[in-house]
């Protein structure tokens, strides 16, 4: 079955949780939870939670990135990019395809944009095929 890593910002823990439990009960496996860790109070609790997340990114099939995102969700959707993986990338309303704001690197092809609710999102990346991108 497919593997999947869900980056997002840590004030969107409760969505990415429930994201990560509705494709693992159709069988999907998640590389990685972050949301059960506390914040990192030192530069080691970053350190060893940067290479945990990154080795989570490169062991996925694809990601999942929840607007808002912060820098680190960021660099995992860079990693993603250049690894050629699949990247979903959700917002609730269309704000990310506010020309003003957003990123060029969000309207590459390897990225799909899914706007609605986590119940689209999650439906979106169960009903099409995943890939990578050569």
């Amino acid at each position: 079955m497919h593997k999947f890593y869900v980056a997002s910002s840590f004030q969107n823990k409760e969505v990415v949780r429930r994201v990560s439990d509705c494709l693992k009960d159709k069988g999907y496996i998640h590389t990685y939870d972050w949301t059960k860790n506390n914040r990192a109070s030192s530069n080691n609790d970053l350190r060893e939670i940067g290479q945990e997340e990154k080795k989570a990114v490169l062991d996925a099939d694809f990601l999942l990135v929840l607007l808002p995102a912060g820098k680190g969700s960021h660099i995992e959707f860079g990693i993603a990019l250049g690894q050629g993986k699949k990247i979903y990338l959700y917002c609730e309303d269309n704000e990310v395809n506010n020309f003003e704001t957003t990123s060029t690197f969000y309207h590459l092809p390897e990225v799909e944009i899914v706007v609605g609710t986590v119940e689209e999102l999650v439906a979106k990346v169960t009903n099409s095929g995943v890939y990578r991108v050569s």
